[in-house]
């Protein structure tokens, strides 16, 4: 909604339509073989001079709870499609050694498996998203995984599963079915990944009732490999060919279709620096970011000619922003900084899955630690935290609340081929009645004024802000130039709220109603 170019902007809420539940899974996050994202920065081995909780690096485990992670994807990525499980288990000494012949041709020792994924969710206290191999892998390989890894009783896989270490099964909410099978996992036609899913989706069988949830949801919810950015005709086809003789009831056949898009504002060949930018690529960058929700919503549209009662989720197990890696870098690790810039794309992204999260109800950005718009970066025995660590801090407010309908006036910023609304927002209640307003302020220049039109009274507000200098970044040197402060200038008015959003911005606010 476009508002005059100047004077106050109108937020307006209606507390009492609740749209949708914001799944905690859109916060989610995605960790793959590939750089310095598990080995060095997630796990260092039970060995390492690093603190560490079986292997796993104790500060960025704490750090990584405190942002309340609700769910982990792993092992890839286009590394999952020449991943065979059976490498990962068992005797460390015993493991196979191969080449990640996707990222940097480094020696991959397999320390960290299956095993290892689940000791990791288990101290995150996360849900599990196991991404299995249909590129180069079999249907009997993926369902002798799923048996090793959920079967409580007598059986081959469980036996083994026991003699390495782990008697009890364990849980596996989400098993993705291939990925990017229109890319590096097997450069499929939607029709032919389409009847490849069908296949190896029946035998990611749930084998253990006592996993069954309360609600009769399947035990493991199956992801769809879906579309690349804008290839709508992949999720019509896939659609088409997986619907033809199914069931009416999609649950246990398909629970969720991907989509992966990343935002690099020079292009897939050139990206740009992630560091180095003017503001005409600061508003090119945004401009691409916003456009998950054209994605969003035409991809939905398709989605909802299958499947009206939105049983299937969206799910963007892959979004985030891409640039040139970081200078003296290995090419192939994705090790890139985060500045001011990335904590925009990330509320401007959180906000538009906010909004669509009738339809989104999973979301995995790329990746977790030192890899591509990572929220940590370690070097050794130290860690920083990026600025999109802090936005995730700052929206975890919304993880299983109610989205509430809202608008917001907003005004044509930019430049004349890039140009973005000045104002992002979404708003949410929580369990316990609180509102949460989330506003971006997208500009470089200006502070925006809002007046926010409540339909409730306020009893008190408390606010915090994540802002700076666009280029404004978290170093070993200066890990805390960039942080949370304290926002404290919401006042409270007849009709709500007043409060001024400074430029380059991202601001929460939290509404106590009488």
């Amino acid at each position: 909604m476009k508002g005059e170019d100047k004077g106050m902007a109108k937020l307006r809420i209606n507390s009492k339509n609740r749209v949708s539940k914001i799944n905690k899974e859109i916060y989610g996050h995605f960790s793959e073989h590939l750089g310095r994202c598990i080995y060095e920065g997630i796990y260092v081995g039970k060995d390492s001079p690093i603190e560490n909780v079986n292997g796993m690096r104790k500060d960025v485990v704490d750090a990584l709870k405190a942002i309340k992670v609700p769910v982990l994807r792993w092992p890839g990525g286009c590394f999952a499609d020449e991943y065979h499980w059976e490498d990962g288990v068992g005797p460390k000494e015993n493991r196979k050694t191969i080449i990640n012949t996707h990222w940097g041709g480094v020696v991959e020792d397999n320390s960290f498996g299956t095993h290892e994924y689940f000791e990791l969710c288990r101290q995150l206290g996360c849900k599990t998203y196991v991404n299995g191999n249909v590129g180069s892998g079999t249907v009997r390989e993926m369902s002798e995984w799923v048996e090793y890894m959920t079967f409580q009783g007598v059986s081959p896989m469980a036996e083994l599963r026991k003699e390495n270490g782990h008697e009890e099964p364990w849980k596996v909410d989400y098993f993705g079915v291939g990925n990017e099978s229109w890319g590096c996992g097997g450069n499929m036609t939607p029709e032919y990944y389409a009847n490849e899913y069908r296949r190896y989706q029946t035998y990611v069988r749930d084998y253990s009732q006592q996993h069954m949830e309360p609600t009769g949801e399947p035990a493991i919810l199956k992801i769809c490999c879906g579309p690349n950015v804008d290839d709508y005709e992949w999720t019509r086809e896939v659609l088409k060919t997986c619907f033809r003789h199914a069931s009416e009831d999609v649950h246990g056949f398909m629970d969720g279709l991907s989509l992966h898009y990343y935002v690099f504002p020079e292009g897939w060949d050139i990206k740009g620096s992630a560091t180095e930018f003017d503001d005409k690529v600061w508003y090119k960058t945004l401009n691409k970011a916003l456009y998950m929700e054209e994605l969003v919503r035409r991809h939905g549209e398709i989605m909802d000619e299958y499947d009206p009662d939105k049983k299937i989720a969206l799910i963007v197990d892959e979004w985030g922003t891409w640039f040139t890696v970081e200078p003296g870098t290995n090419p192939g690790f994705l090790y890139q900084q985060n500045t001011m810039r990335d904590a925009l794309v990330a509320g401007i992204t959180l906000n538009i899955f906010n909004k669509h999260s009738d339809r989104v109800r999973m979301a995995n950005i790329a990746q977790m630690v030192n890899v591509l718009q990572a929220v940590l970066l370690t070097e050794g025995d130290k860690m920083v935290k990026t600025p999109t660590y802090h936005i995730f801090d700052m929206y975890k407010c919304h993880q299983d609340a109610q989205l509430v309908e809202s608008e917001i006036e907003t005004k044509e910023i930019g430049t004349e081929e890039y140009p973005v609304p000045n104002l992002t927002e979404s708003v949410s209640v929580d369990a316990d009645g609180r509102l949460h307003i989330t506003v971006t302020n997208l500009s470089l220049e200006e502070a925006s004024e809002i007046e926010t039109e409540l339909d409730v009274n306020v009893k008190s507000v408390s606010g915090e802000i994540l802002t700076g200098e666009m280029h404004e970044m978290n170093t070993f040197e200066e890990p805390e130039k960039v942080q949370i402060k304290e926002f404290n200038e919401t006042v409270v008015s007849e009709s709500g709220l007043k409060f001024i959003v400074p430029a380059c911005s991202v601001v929460h606010l939290t509404v106590e109603t009488a």
